[in-house]
């Protein structure tokens, strides 16, 4: 019989015959073993399951136009191809622009978007009906569903006009003698004013319409119509200041500067941008809880046919990443030019600290349940060196050296450090499989180097507990011993 065989043959013995104090041992490393390998498996899996979680909070990056630059679909690929696929959630674009209800005298925040890529970067949309699948649908937010009056499966008429009108030629070059100019501006609650003006041979208007039925009747409407009021501006040259030789209309001096400054930017009638005007069907209603629902939404493809342009406002994007990595594709995205990168800070500072607690916690965790399991351990070994203090005596008193007796008690605690951490990686994985259910609502997948690690960290456990009963072990005096004492 070899040395290994004989040392591993009194190992198991000494184990065996004390089967009881060895299985609280055995079964303290298990437990710590267990939550130990429980622990690491969350605290790898928790930034992955975390970034999950915020994602339902919203996007946690903007991609924005750079100074002059327009936000395109082109230009928002290529800025999207920095960031991997797989860690790109969802990217929803929008173009805002203010479409009037003239019916209602109402005039509303657009927003053109993607409603597929919608779902993805804000989860937290609860719909009333579904969202928009065709053209000419749109999604009504429920603070202008109840100012209105609408539901699912009413019509709705949207008119679009420039606010300034797409035109080639500025304000100052359309001021030729007898053209006829038109334009708008925002009035009272920002619903547009529409005015158009016919200039004389010297470039003074001649006569003015105004189209205020976006404001309230009491007021806007009456300003239209009172001739007092329009006739201030006949032989005015443009541009005007209210206030200077233009009175406002009493009770409705927003519109009466909307209207001013209509005229200011009043442009050639065959410079503007054509009027659109579409009938919509409501596919649902939108709540929110927040700002969301005081818009209307569109899809992206109803917003160019209404405005003739495929422009983009913002891009909102859901990244699956922490905050450092988000950061560095944040800057990757900017130093391509032509957009610029932000990470919403609220949601991201969020997630970092909150991940950064979590770890913490599991970290302190872990090194408290080791704590215990090291005094456990060495609670039970000094209670076996003391049953055994005789046999020691005894075998040190026939020739056994310190190395044999430190040796074999080392051995013993290995042996039970490699087995609790064999047991504990096992009931590690189904204890943190049962909490990432209850909690996080997902399964996790099994970490290969569990395994060892759990193993590892049990076996120097397990040694360090032996150290102070092998000092005890080593320090008995054998003729003490067989004198009884």
């Amino acid at each position: 019989m070899t040395k290994r065989r004989m040392f591993l043959r009194m190992i198991t013995a000494s184990l065996l015959r004390r089967r009881s104090r060895m299985l609280i041992a055995l079964l303290s490393i298990g437990i710590g073993a267990t939550i130990l390998a429980g622990l690491v498996t969350i605290y790898v899996d928790v930034p992955r399951q975390m970034g999950a979680q915020f994602r339902s909070y919203g996007a946690n990056m903007l991609i924005l136009p750079d100074g002059d630059s327009a936000l395109t679909p082109d230009s928002l690929q290529t800025a999207l191809a920095a960031i991997p696929a797989d860690e790109l959630v969802g990217a929803a674009s929008y173009r805002y622009v203010r479409l009037d209800m003239t019916s209602r005298q109402q005039s509303f925040t657009a927003a053109g978007t993607d409603f597929e890529q919608i779902t993805k970067t804000s989860p937290y949309f609860s719909v009333e009906g579904s969202y928009p699948s065709a053209t000419r649908e749109v999604l009504v937010g429920k603070e202008i569903a109840d100012t209105i009056g609408v539901k699912t499966g009413s019509t709705m008429t949207l008119t679009w006009q420039p606010a300034q009108g797409a035109a080639e030629k500025s304000p100052e070059e359309s001021r030729t003698p007898g053209a006829v100019l038109s334009g708008s501006a925002e009035g009272f609650g920002g619903g547009l004013v529409y005015v158009a003006a016919q200039l004389d041979s010297e470039t003074r208007i001649a006569s003015l319409t105004v189209d205020a039925s976006t404001q309230t009747p009491e007021y806007g409407g009456l300003l239209a119509e009172d001739e007092a009021f329009l006739a201030q501006f006949t032989g005015k040259t443009l541009p005007l200041t209210l206030g200077e030789g233009i009175d406002a209309f009493s009770g409705a001096t927003v519109t009466s500067a909307a209207v001013v400054d209509a005229l200011n930017r009043a442009v050639s009638a065959g410079e503007q941008a054509q009027v659109k005007t579409v009938n919509f069907l409501v596919a649902g209603i939108l709540t929110t809880g927040g700002e969301e629902e005081g818009y209307l939404f569109i899809s992206l493809e109803d917003m160019a046919i209404m405005t003739g342009s495929d422009a983009l406002d913002v891009a909102e994007l859901s990244v699956s990443a922490g905050a450092e990595q988000l950061q560095a594709y944040a800057d990757s995205i900017s130093e391509q030019g032509g957009v610029q990168a932000r990470l919403v800070k609220r949601v991201t500072r969020s997630e970092a600290a909150v991940l950064t607690k979590l770890q913490s916690l599991v970290f302190l965790v872990t090194a408290v349940v080791l704590l215990l399991t090291m005094i456990c351990v060495s609670t039970t070994m000094m209670a076996v060196v003391s049953e055994r203090r005789r046999e020691i005596g005894l075998r040190k008193a026939l020739g056994a050296s310190d190395g044999s007796i430190r040796a074999e008690f080392l051995g013993e605690g290995l042996f039970l450090g490699a087995l609790g951490g064999v047991l504990g990686a096992v009931l590690g994985f189904v204890f943190a499989q049962v909490v990432s259910v209850n909690v996080f609502g997902s399964s996790i997948t099994f970490q290969p180097l569990l395994l060892p690690i759990a193993v590892i960290v049990s076996m120097a456990v397990s040694a360090v507990s032996c150290l102070m009963p092998i000092k005890r072990a080593v320090a008995i005096d054998p003729a003490l011993v067989l004198k009884g004492e």
